[in-house]
């Protein structure tokens, strides 16, 4: 397909992939996927979308529930973004969740679609409290890169650019981008496509800031720890995920205009 002209775009994967960090339940998520698909649908106002994404999702989740669906939409573009909730766990197997991700790969391309995948930024450069987990970050980049590379996957590199871990990019969770962020992201699955009218600037460093040091940094990072990492550890502790009773928020294709029927309550599975 020539570069630029989709019509069936299918976003699979979990919160990132959602929405969270741009808008709520309350308005409405917006995110990455949601404003790729705006600007697929300024090259072609054909373009129908689709998003089967769940937060609290882990790769094999992904695969299993999403995967068939997307495949029945018979999608031309796929984004396949999921990982970053297998990082967190305790147990870890960099392998395993690339294995199903380069299922996904293979599946989806062998049914013509085009699929874009992203890396992902050094966390400890985000969450400090998360240096632990840096090295599975670099683990699942590579595994991420050749697996793609073996299915002609398109891989935005957004792990690379130094201005993915601006805390400007991030929300005030630091688990999933701001508006900012999602912009970004999107403007680099746009690039890493050819679509028409993108650029690189979306790697470009945002305005120096004032950082916090000192006691100031360390008050910062204990409020995040009461406020987000807490809660986090504790629906681990119980079990429970972000993504308990919930469903995609666009399991059909539609048009970019066209509200999903959960719109009324997004998310969530009726009762």
């Amino acid at each position: 397909m020539p570069n630029g002209e989709y019509l069936r775009y299918v976003a699979l994967g979990d919160s990132q992939t959602e929405g969270l960090g741009d808008g709520d339940d309350t308005v409405g998520l917006r995110g990455f996927a949601d404003r790729l698909a705006e600007q697929l649908a300024a090259v072609d106002p054909g373009l129908r979308y689709a998003n089967l994404a769940v937060r609290g999702r882990v790769a094999g989740q992904v695969r299993a529930e999403q995967l068939g669906p997307a495949l029945a939409l018979r999608p031309d573009l796929a984004t396949v973004v999921t990982g970053v909730n297998d990082l967190l766990r305790p147990r870890f197997d960099a392998a395993e969740v690339a294995g199903h991700m380069e299922a996904m790969f293979a599946a989806l391309t062998a049914a013509g679609a085009q699929v874009v995948t992203l890396t992902f930024p050094d966390v400890a450069e985000i969450v400090p409290l998360a240096r632990p987990v840096r090295s599975r970050v670099f683990d699942l980049n590579s595994r991420i890169r050749a697996a793609a590379a073996r299915h002609g996957v398109t891989v935005a590199e957004t792990g690379r650019q130094a201005v993915a871990t601006d805390p400007r990019l991030w929300s005030a969770d630091r688990l999933h981008a701001s508006p900012l962020g999602h912009e970004r992201i999107a403007a680099a699955v746009a690039e890493a496509i050819h679509l028409p009218g993108s650029d690189d600037a979306w790697t470009l460093p945002l305005p120096p800031q004032r950082v916090p040091t000192g006691l100031r940094a360390a008050g910062a990072e204990l409020r995040w720890a009461a406020a987000f990492l807490g809660p986090w550890l504790g629906r681990r502790l119980r079990g429970r995920s972000s993504g308990d009773g919930r469903t995609a928020k666009r399991p059909r294709l539609l048009p970019l205009s066209a509200m999903p029927d959960s719109a009324a309550e997004p998310g969530r599975e009726s009762s």
